[in-house]
């Protein structure tokens, strides 16, 4: 026999779900959302989607805190954010097909504002660097402009607000491989940073 409780609590979450799409569907037709969000599952553990109405703003691995990045961007963008699935379903889907193989390139609307000068230049290259390949940061300097600036690539790719779909995994020290177990620093952690680089190698 179900307990009375967890069913009460069950018809409790599923009416505040609820409560929720329809708030955050009249504050889209208001254009009150400046903020949607939604999490995706994935073989790298979950991720936060995060997007204005201008386009996908950031992804967030679990390991970076997910309630710290909205809490970051609610200060950073604007407090006006709500769980709203309807404007991430595309960027779910695509991520969704890229993780099941069927996709190698990303084709969203992104919103950049969360990095500037030197390091945009940076992350708007980083899809030059073909599906299974990979680039040095010194390579990657040298396209955005400044060729001694490799740190600051290093940087840059740390400090990228859309991971996986601008593939910073995809930047390696120079001399650096994945076999060598030197893939550098990653958002997502060097195990994350692995996998996806094995995952495209793997489906070229």
């Amino acid at each position: 026999m179900t307990d009375p409780l967890t069913l009460l609590r069950t018809d409790d979450a599923d009416r505040l779900t609820a409560l929720t799409s329809r708030l955050a569907a009249e504050a889209e037709r208001e254009g009150l959302l400046d903020l949607a969000y939604r999490t995706v599952d994935s073989p790298v553990g979950p991720l936060l989607l995060v997007a204005t109405p201008e386009g996908l703003v950031r992804v967030a691995f679990a390991v970076q805190d997910h309630d710290a990045v909205l809490a970051g961007l609610a200060v950073a963008v604007s407090p006006r954010l709500l769980p709203a699935a309807g404007r991430l379903d595309p960027a779910a889907q695509q991520l969704d097909e890229y993780f099941s193989g069927r996709r190698d390139a990303f084709a969203l609307p992104l919103d950049l504002r969360l990095t500037g000068g030197f390091r945009r230049r940076v992350v708007e290259r980083l899809t030059t660097i073909g599906y299974g390949r990979t680039g040095s940061y010194a390579e990657l300097a040298a396209a955005a402009g400044s060729p001694r600036a490799f740190r600051a690539v290093g940087t840059a790719c740390a400090t990228n607000p859309l991971p996986v779909v601008l593939p910073c995994h995809r930047v390696l020290p120079s001399g650096g491989s994945v076999a060598a177990g030197r893939v550098g620093g990653y958002a997502g952690g060097a195990e994350a940073k692995r996998w996806l680089l094995g995952f495209e190698a793997a489906h070229r």
